[in-house]
């Protein structure tokens, strides 16, 4: 088999090929990268930079896709996400692959998105913000919903700060956006590297006790256990069992105070209501010292802050 590059130096004495040869090279030449480039790198030699053509040409058709694309999943160059960069290497132009804005973005947005999970919540509430908030609030003039956001804003500060954070308890009427003002804190502390999990309170203790006949019960608990910020959304809508009060939440809420780990609420009741909810129990009737027992955590643990206003979702 004859030498490839005896080969091109055989078709290089044909002057059509010869010809089109030298058109396409000196379009390459003149992509104003390329040629900021070698500009850039005066002490490249024509021998050099004949030696480089497949470099610039492999680096000219990444650009290109690169100009054409919309988001990294669409990404059609050799390592998706990442761009040519132009190097000198030794004694001929190369080329490295950096993570372009794109890619850089999407990995940060999946960060965020892994340090906030959730179990049974809409998607509205992930992407909660302050922002959104703020407009929303100048609309309102609501001042119970001004002040609980207030509150809201003052945890994540003091909890950035290391500064001692209470809890929070949101109580109010449905729809006022409760859960859309605890989206806001989880998505506000994830932007800052924190961890939260936010549940659906009466989905969450459906799926504890369904985990008993697959023995994963202990390995979500201990998970729920000890997150940095556990949000329980809509406490008090589910069916209270003796097991899910005593075992399930007693449990979580122990450890938490124990290890100084905020949690946060949202509830249709206040204090004393709640205390009432969780003292009944489908089986055992009413039992107040237990309830009694978990208020107590929940109490000196959380501020409390009613939410009023209209009902968003109607």
């Amino acid at each position: 088999m004859e030498p490839i590059n005896r080969t091109l130096s055989k078709m290089m004495n044909v002057p059509k090929f010869k010809e089109r040869y030298e058109m396409l090279k000196q379009e390459l030449l003149n992509e104003p990268q390329i040629r900021s480039f070698i500009a850039a790198n005066p002490e490249l030699t024509e021998a050099e930079i004949e030696k480089s053509l497949p470099k610039l040409f492999e680096y000219k058709s990444q650009v290109r896709d690169c100009n054409e694309c919309g988001s990294v999943e669409q990404c059609k160059n050799m390592m998706q996400g990442y761009h040519p960069v132009l190097i000198k290497s030794r004694n001929y132009i190369d080329i490295k692959y950096e993570a372009c804005e794109m890619k850089i973005k999407s990995d940060a947005k999946k960060k965020h998105a892994e340090r906030i999970k959730s179990l049974f919540m809409p998607r509205d509430v992930l992407e909660a913000s302050f922002d959104k908030l703020d407009e929303a609030m100048h609309d309102s003039h609501d001042e119970d919903r001004e002040a609980a956001i207030r509150r809201a804003l003052d945890f994540v500060e003091n909890y950035e700060n290391k500064r001692s954070a209470n809890g929070l308890y949101l109580y109010g009427p449905f729809g006022v956006g409760k859960t859309y003002i605890m989206g806001a804190i989880a998505n506000r502390l994830a932007e800052k590297g924190i961890s939260s999990l936010i549940v659906y309170s009466p989905e969450f203790f459906r799926e504890m006790k369904n985990s008993i006949g697959d023995q994963t019960l202990q390995e979500k608990l201990e998970t729920v256990k000890k997150v940095p910020i556990l949000i329980f959304d809509d406490l008090g809508a589910e069916t209270m069992t003796s097991w899910t009060r005593d075992e399930i939440l007693g449990v979580i809420l122990q450890y938490r105070m124990m290890e100084k780990l905020p949690t946060l609420y949202t509830s249709n009741y206040d204090y004393d209501e709640l205390e009432e909810h969780l003292a009944y129990s489908q089986k055992n009737g009413i039992e107040r010292v237990k309830a009694k027992r978990i208020m107590e955590r929940i109490r000196h643990l959380t501020d409390s802050s009613f939410v009023g206003g209209k009902n968003r979702r109607n």
